[in-house]
């Protein structure tokens, strides 16, 4: 297989070669002295051109891998639902049913820029990660879905509990309050947009409507991608009501002819011990297979691009 960047291998502490079959880039060690900890200044640069990367072999410990997330980003979120391993990490918690194809956060108006994994044990069978890169879906849309869903925003809306909203707050905002203590103007503040409605609940739970357009441009890029959670799982929380700004319903035909495309392009990560992934979550949406060997530990972390 042919090396990336191959001309620059010995000044650099990886070796890049092509994942899968499209722009993906598998990281390994250049050599038994390059640490993970020497990745963080290229991690960025690779990430905009290949949509997601997989870095194998650098046997990084669960700190390592924290460390190198709060290294490569600006801002640390969460998912209120999830239980932390260290300073950022989250357990991967969702069931053992298989997952459909979403951005992480992509049903709500808080949606990070970078999503990374680390498996800190493998499963035996099964249980494999799927990538779906949402430029290469764009490229097969035929004009009639390239122009419904260009041009036609969609909502999602769903009701959310007092415990999860507060929680997501108070992490967000980070000054200092306690979750009892934020209100549900502090959530909305949060969103920065005109683009979310939040309605409060008697029992303390809101809903939130946010619109947003199925088919974008992207973090590092103008070009167009069909990334988004219209195929997305609901496992700690109430299934959203997805449709058309104008009320519409998303047409049934269309659904299934993106289904079908975004299979035909899926790929899927066969997870080893130590692996880590990160993934441009405004381009590549992810799933999973069924968890066949429960026994397995994934974490992950979500975050934002530091500000230049």
């Amino acid at each position: 297989m042919t090396t990336v960047n191959e001309p620059h291998t010995a000044r650099l502490p990886y070796t890049a070669q092509p994942l899968g079959e499209g722009t993906a880039v598998l990281l390994t060690p250049n050599g038994p002295d390059a640490s993970l900890d020497a990745l963080v200044p290229h991690l960025l640069p690779l990430l905009a051109e290949a949509g997601h990367l997989l870095v194998r072999d650098f046997a990084p410990s669960l700190a390592d891998f924290n460390a190198l997330v709060q290294r490569c980003s600006g801002k640390i979120t969460l998912d209120p639902a999830r239980t932390f391993y260290g300073d950022v990490a989250q357990k991967v918690d969702s069931g053992a049913d298989a997952l459909g194809l979403h951005i992480e956060n992509g049903a709500t108006p808080y949606p990070p820029d970078l999503l990374w994994f680390h498996c800190v044990k493998a499963a035996a069978k099964g249980s494999r990660t799927t990538v779906c890169d949402g430029r290469r879906v764009w490229e097969l849309l035929d004009p009639v879905d390239r122009g419904l869903y260009r041009d036609r925003p969609i909502v999602f809306s769903r009701r959310v509990g007092e415990e999860h909203w507060r929680r997501f707050t108070a992490f967000s905002l980070g000054d200092g309050r306690t979750p009892q203590e934020v209100t549900p103007d502090d959530l909305r503040r949060l969103s920065g947009a005109d683009d979310t409605a939040v309605t409060e609940h008697a029992d303390g739970s809101v809903t939130y409507a946010y619109t947003t357009h199925a088919a974008h441009p992207t973090r590092w890029s103008s070009h167009p991608a069909w990334a988004n959670s219209i195929f997305g799982p609901s496992y700690n929380y109430e299934a959203p009501d997805i449709r058309f700004a104008d009320g519409q319903e998303i047409p049934r035909d269309s659904l299934h002819r993106l289904a079908e495309i975004t299979e035909r392009v899926t790929e899927e990560i066969d997870w080893r011990d130590g692996d880590v992934v990160l993934i441009d979550n405004s381009r590549v949406m992810h799933g999973r297979r069924a968890i066949l060997d429960p026994d397995r530990t994934i974490v992950n972390a979500q975050s934002f691009v530091p500000a230049s």
